[in-house]
């Protein structure tokens, strides 16, 4: 199942999405890192968006690289980034680096936009590949219980003067896949409204499917909490944080 990348959303993304408290994600995810003992050096952002994380994480000393696959939200992340940050268009199921990093982030559910196993599977052997020795893989995921509980089969609409947009939801429980449904009205110069469509597809994943997939990466699963808290993933979890390490691989050459 093929994702439509973000198009039209792209330019009204971070005007839509101003209640994210991007200050307070970037403090809890500074602090997963430095208590797993990435204090400094190179972190990957997988899936940065417009890299309004990425930017964040910069300020704090890590040096950044952001890898999307949406050519227009790369285009407004390198807009607002003067501070060197490197920025690529690549599919987070075969990106490629120069060399190793400490750490890869990957936040804001990018990783449930990954419906097939075996793609999700190629996706953690990659970032095990390009992390030095003993480096963090942190990313978040929405839940089953969120999907089928929360946000699944309802309508999320957002009104404001320039740009509004419709967002359903319909989830499909055998599947464990949510199809989001994004009707955008951006108010061109001309004073009428364009309509836009975006269809968007995230799969709910167990934390014991997670962690199979983890270890057959070659990967040591850590540990994984209640979003934004250090307690225990709960039954009623609606955003999970998950810790992994690096693995050895035999013949992997560290930089």
């Amino acid at each position: 199942m093929e994702n439509q990348v973000y198009t039209a959303f792209a330019s009204v993304y971070d005007y839509f999405m101003d209640n994210v408290p991007y200050d307070e994600w970037c403090e809890y995810i500074a602090k997963l890192l430095k208590s797993n003992g990435i204090k400094e050096g190179l972190v990957l952002d997988l899936g940065c968006g417009t890299g309004k994380l990425t930017r964040r994480l910069k300020a704090k000393g890590y040096d950044m690289i952001g890898i999307d696959n949406s050519e227009d939200m790369l285009s407004i992340a390198r807009e607002k980034s003067d501070d060197g940050i490197l920025y690529l268009m690549q599919d987070m199921r075969e990106f490629e680096l120069y060399g190793t990093v400490n750490a890869v982030i990957s936040i804001c559910d990018c990783i449930n936009y990954i419906t097939e196993k075996e793609d999700l599977l190629q996706v953690f052997k990659l970032v095990n590949n390009y992390l030095e020795k003993n480096g963090v893989f942190i990313f978040d995921l929405n839940t089953e219980y969120k999907y089928s509980q929360i946000i699944g089969d309802s309508v999320i609409a957002d009104n404001r003067e320039n740009e509004s947009f419709i967002w359903e939801n319909t989830y499909y429980e055998e599947e464990k896949i949510n199809e989001y449904e994004v009707t955008l009205f951006i108010k061109k110069d001309s004073g009428l409204y364009e309509k836009h469509v975006e269809t968007h597809y995230q799969r709910a994943y167990s934390l014991k499917e997670i962690k199979g997939l983890l270890q057959k990466a070659g990967m040591e699963f850590i540990t994984s909490y209640d979003a934004f808290t250090n307690e225990p993933v709960r039954n009623n979890s609606e955003r999970i944080y998950i810790i992994a390490k690096e693995g050895y691989q035999e013949g992997k050459v560290y930089t």
